[in-house]
């Protein structure tokens, strides 16, 4: 499995790009502007569907309001999804608190899943900001990554990925542990809103 898609073009797409292709996975990033994709060579840049067909792995890293549509009409049987998105809706945080588009007790991860049943959704990589997604420096402590999905051989693979991108990785569970981890996103951006404060991740610590 050393082919990954990502649906996206933006700072987190380009920085699962760069940590991939670090690691000798071949990528493709799918999108609809390749303007934003100058630093990628050309064999790099691909369509939604392009790099849909050409995955073993898919990576979801557009904005949350966009998440859902953006996959419809494609192939997704079997396909491990990695879900970065986070439902963040299209208005000021208030007092350095986001606030999200979805009910109560209802992720986004799990109406991708509900909508999109043939895919194995792997929620990650949503609780952290994209400069710190591979081999981040804490003075040799690990962060935890957590993680969450419904289909255990793909919770395997992405651990195994969480690990070789140089974190911690923590299972949390089924598709309905997803909205837990979005809201670890709100609590992460909390000191940057409030104290441009970026450079931070979670650490589950046991005894």
């Amino acid at each position: 499995m050393n082919k990954v898609g990502i649906i996206g073009s933006g700072t987190v797409a380009q920085s699962f790009a760069k940590g991939f292709k670090d690691l000798g996975y071949q990528v493709k990033l799918g999108t609809r502007d390749i303007t934003k994709l100058k630093d990628f060579e050309d064999s790099e840049k691909a369509s939604v569907q392009e790099a849909v067909d050409f995955s073993d792995l898919l990576i979801l890293c557009v904005k949350g309001t966009a998440a859902v549509s953006v996959l419809k009409g494609y192939n997704l049987k079997n396909k491990i999804i990695i879900d970065a998105t986070n439902p963040i809706a299209d208005v000021t945080p208030k007092n350095g608190v986001l606030k999200f588009f979805t009910e109560a007790n209802y992720s986004l991860m799990e109406k991708l899943q509900e909508t999109y049943p043939e895919a194995n959704f792997v929620k990650a990589f949503n609780t952290v900001g994209s400069h710190l997604f591979y081999k981040p420096d804490f003075n040799g402590i690990k962060p935890t990554m957590f993680y969450c999905g419904d289909n255990e051989d793909a919770k395997k693979t992405v651990k195994s990925i969480i690990e070789s991108f140089g974190w911690e990785a923590r299972d949390m569970g089924m598709k309905e542990s997803a909205g837990s981890l979005e809201s670890l996103c709100i609590l992460w951006c909390i000191p940057g809103f409030r104290e441009n404060k970026w450079t931070h991740a979670f650490k589950l610590l046991s005894y």
